[in-house]
C-alpha cells in the first residue's frame, strides 16, 4: 500500500513549523514533506521529526533565491554552475534528514537551449545523489514553466537515462494539462515515482473534479508503493479536511 505523507509547507498553516509534524502524527500521517527546509538548520527539522516518529519523505531543490528570483532554474541556461552549487546543499539536506524523494525544480525556460541545460543538470544531479535518493521532475500547469506537459517531461526523464530520476505526478496539475487525472496517471505510471494530491480547485481531495476513488483503484492496479502527499490548502482547521485518507488506507 502507498504510505500517505502531509505537506508542512500547506497543512497546519495555523500552528508553527515545528509543531505541525506532531499534529501530522497525530491525524494519522506516516511521513512528512518539507518542500523548502532551508530557512530552518537541518538539526531543527530533523529533531521535530523524530519527535513526532515521522519521517521527512520529500524536499526541493535548487533552494530557493530569497533575492527575488525564480524558485526554480534547473532548465535556465547560464546557471549551470549555481544549480551545481545549490544543488550540493540540497543534498546535504536530504542526507541530514534522510530524505528518499528530491524534487527538481526546472524553472521558467523555453527552446532547445533550456532543455539541453535541463538534461545536463539532471545528469549530473543523478550522478552526485547518494544511494537511496530518488530525483523527480513534475510537469505543472503553469504557461511559462518549461516543465508545463507530461510528454515532455516523460522525453526528458528518457533523455537523461538514470535509474534514480522519475516522475512526480501532481493530481491537480494532471487534471489541468490533460482533462482526467486518473487517465494522465495511468499513462505515466511506470515513471512515476512519487504522487502530490490536490483537486481540481487546489483544496482538499473531494472537493473538486476528480475521482479519487478511481485514483486509489489506479495507483493499486500499477502497484505504487511510493508516497502519496496531501498538497493542498484548506479554509479553516486542517484536521477538518482529511476524509479522504479513508480512500488510501483501505
Amino acid at each position: 500500500m502507498p504510505k500517505l505523507a502531509a505537506n508542512l509547507s500547506t497543512l497546519w498553516a495555523e500552528l508553527p513549523y515545528l509543531d505541525r509534524f506532531e499534529a501530522a502524527q497525530a491525524a494519522g500521517f506516516e511521513g512528512v514533506a518539507v518542500p523548502l527546509p532551508y530557512e530552518m538548520p537541518a538539526k531543527e527539522t530533523q529533531r521535530a521529526a523524530l519527535r513526532s516518529g515521522l519521517p521527512v519523505v520529500h524536499i526541493c531543490a535548487p533552494p530557493p533565491n530569497y533575492t527575488g528570483g525564480d524558485r526554480g532554474f534547473a532548465a535556465v541556461p547560464g546557471l549551470e554552475k549555481r544549480f551545481e552549487y545549490d544543488l550540493r546543499r540540497a543534498l546535504r539536506y536530504c542526507e541530514a534528514l534522510r530524505v528518499p524523494v528530491l524534487h527538481i525544480m526546472a524553472g521558467v525556460a523555453s527552446g532547445a537551449a533550456a532543455r539541453q541545460t535541463l538534461v545536463a543538470n539532471l545528469r549530473h544531479a543523478c550522478d552526485a545523489a547518494p544511494d537511496g535518493i530518488t530525483l523527480t521532475l513534475e510537469p505543472k500547469a503553469q504557461a511559462d514553466a518549461f516543465l508545463s506537459d507530461f510528454e515532455v517531461t516523460a522525453g526528458v526523464i528518457h533523455d537523461v537515462g538514470a535509474p534514480n530520476l522519475g516522475l512526480q505526478f501532481h493530481s491537480q496539475h494532471a487534471a489541468a494539462l490533460g482533462g482526467d487525472a486518473v487517465s494522465v496517471f495511468e499513462t505515466y505510471a511506470d515513471l512515476v515515482r512519487h504522487i502530490q494530491l490536490a483537486d481540481t480547485d487546489g483544496a482538499a481531495p473531494g472537493t473538486g473534479a476528480i475521482d479519487f476513488g478511481a485514483f486509489a483503484e489506479a495507483i493499486s492496479c500499477a502497484q505504487y508503493a511510493g508516497w502519496l502527499v496531501a498538497d493542498y490548502t484548506v479554509d479553516g482547521r486542517t484536521e477538518e479536511h482529511l476524509d479522504w485518507m479513508a480512500l488510501f488506507q483501505t
